[in-house]
């Protein structure tokens, strides 16, 4: 076990996307007024640009066969998507209570919006792959998850307003993340005839452009927060408090998943692909859908702080738990 956990921390220490976090942060707080929204690199138009790019390529690369193999576990999809959308919202109710005068509104909004989003397809799948697991059924549900979250994550986060004398224009929202993502998706989709061979040949490439597209939304919203003085009103404090409520979550879902799953009578397969899909939350899909619903809000950077984090963790630790799995007697 120390084994393994040490070899997810030396790849954890070289992963290239935490390192590209960090220096988008730091850049955005050197020069903030570069890329935020109305400034000389229009940061809003680039990062819509490139997130309906990738989703066009996530849309290409899209098996409707192995979607199909999937769609027959109906009992895993509902588990799956329960969680994603309804359970870990009510997580966020006892962390509020508990927490909720001592971490800033804006962090506690991060919070309740990383309970909010879809889980993620690439992470979701592979570690299911690792695992040995229902492969066909986590492509399923990470694919559902991405399109029910233009519509769910918007009514969700309507909810946080609720109270706060300010409010979401839910339809607008909505509208924009279908042109975001499923319009291209779609569109991927429609044109996969064409592009199978080439994404299958590059599929490095791809996996490039995502994380340049993830960064260059965080250095966006970054820089909206600097400019509204996010590190003049928080500190190192924040940065703990995020790391702590991040952790929290990610462990009680990772239970929860896996002891429901058991109790359902689920086979192990399945009970791998509802740990991994049910416990995930997409890093791409949050940033892009964070700068569709709050905008230019100066508190975007706290808001973001809690998927950055949980991200990683999720990485760490559903490695640790896809290696166990994998140990498994055939």
């Amino acid at each position: 076990m120390l084994e393994i956990l040490l070899r997810s921390l030396r790849r954890y220490a070289r992963d290239r996307l935490l390192l590209g976090m960090v220096s988008a942060v730091v850049l955005a707080t050197i020069a903030p007024g570069v890329g935020r929204s109305g400034g000389p690199l229009h940061g809003e138009v680039v990062a819509n640009a490139g997130i309906f790019v990738v989703f066009f390529l996530h849309g290409a690369d899209l098996s409707i066969e192995r979607l199909r193999a999937g769609v027959s576990r109906w009992r895993l999809h509902v588990l799956v998507q329960t969680f994603t959308f309804g359970v870990f919202p009510l997580l966020w109710v006892p962390l509020r209570l508990a927490a909720g005068r001592a971490v800033p509104p804006d962090l506690m909004l991060g919070f309740f919006y990383l309970c909010a989003i879809p889980s993620t397809i690439t992470s979701s799948v592979a570690m299911t792959a690792i695992a040995r697991g229902n492969v066909p059924g986590a492509i399923f549900n990470a694919t559902l998850s991405s399109v029910l979250g233009v519509f769910l994550t918007p009514l969700l986060v309507s909810l946080a307003f609720v109270g706060s004398g300010a409010s979401l224009p839910v339809g607008e929202a909505m509208r924009k993340l279908a042109v975001l993502v499923v319009l291209p998706l779609v569109l991927g989709q429609a044109a996969r005839p064409l592009l199978a061979d080439a994404l299958a040949r590059h599929g490095g490439a791809r996996s490039g452009l995502d994380r340049a597209v993830v960064l260059l939304i965080v250095y966006v919203s970054f820089c909206d927060s600097v400019a509204g003085g996010l590190w003049t009103d928080h500190g190192a404090a924040t940065l703990a408090v995020t790391l702590a409520g991040a952790a929290l979550l990610l462990a009680a879902v990772l239970v929860l998943t896996r002891r429901a799953a058991r109790w359902l009578g689920f086979e192990v397969e399945d009970e791998i692909a509802a740990v991994f899909c049910g416990s995930k939350k997409g890093l791409a899909a949050g940033v892009a859908m964070a700068k569709v619903l709050f905008g230019a809000h100066p508190g975007i950077g706290v808001i973001v702080l809690p998927i950055m984090f949980y991200h990683q963790l999720q990485l760490v630790a559903c490695s640790l738990l896809a290696e166990r799995y994998a140990k498994r007697p055939r």
